[in-house]
């Protein structure tokens, strides 16, 4: 694939543990008007926000970051207890207006297919070099929940599924019976999600739900916790699991 280059000077280098390498593959939108706008703040030393790649609509692929450097995409994040998700992950930024936000009138669309078409190859090409796991392929909302919501509802998980992209439970395994508070947390703390196990349906447990809701059950996004979600869990842990 053709691949623009755009270098940002917003990186660091990743710590020493990660020896250069990603354990992640995040997935953002750009939450802004345009491409052009997204670039310019991915790559302003002011903004000190910065991704490895930006896709445009039109399926344009822009890398600012090296991969062997920390980009600083996902902010105060945690997947499976580790805080520094930007030291250990690639981040990809893919052109959308986003939704509405204190400020900013968003037009929240689906993603081209053009976009989608790049995106794929893209993550099977970084999964492979970084031996990355399927349950390590997330969105922003997945690992800040509560802060972030990004890609959003609209995003096409299952498609990236299908092509060796990120988990997704087949229909026929989502079975199960609804459990109560402390079991739905400690089931979504296994999966890799930053919850604490109150036993209470807190709103830390909601943010999380909402997050789990938005990658899983996009349709139905805005759900409370149920035994759909509780049969979804136990259908993803089953995979994850299977593969440790």
């Amino acid at each position: 694939m053709a691949v623009i280059l755009h270098p940002s000077p917003n990186f660091n280098d990743r710590p020493a543990n990660a020896q250069g390498r990603a354990r992640y593959l995040v997935l953002h939108y750009t939450g802004m008007a345009s491409g052009g706008e997204a670039l310019a703040r991915l790559s302003d030393p002011k903004a000190q926000v910065s991704a490895h790649y930006l896709i445009e609509e039109d399926g344009r692929l822009f890398k600012l970051v090296e991969e062997d450097k920390r980009a600083w995409h996902a902010g105060v994040s945690s997947w499976e207890g580790e805080p520094d998700i930007n030291g250990h992950s690639i981040g990809i930024e893919l052109v959308n207006p986003g939704h509405d936000s204190p400020g900013y009138i968003g037009d929240y669309r689906p993603f081209p297919e053009r976009q989608m078409a790049a995106l794929i190859p893209l993550c099977q090409d970084i999964i492979a070099r970084h031996d990355i796991k399927p349950w390590h392929v997330l969105g922003h909302s997945d690992v800040a929940p509560g802060r972030k919501i990004d890609p959003g509802e609209l995003f096409d998980w299952p498609r990236l599924a299908k092509a060796g992209v990120g988990l997704w439970p087949d229909e026929g395994s989502v079975t199960g019976q609804w459990e109560k508070a402390a079991t739905m947390q400690k089931m979504l703390r296994r999966y890799g999600y930053g919850v604490e196990v109150t036993g209470g349906w807190d709103q830390q447990t909601s943010d999380v739900v909402a997050a789990f809701h938005r990658h899983f059950r996009p349709r139905d996004h805005t759900a409370s916790a149920d035994e759909k979600t509780e049969a979804l869990l136990s259908a993803l842990l089953q995979l994850k699991e299977a593969d440790y």
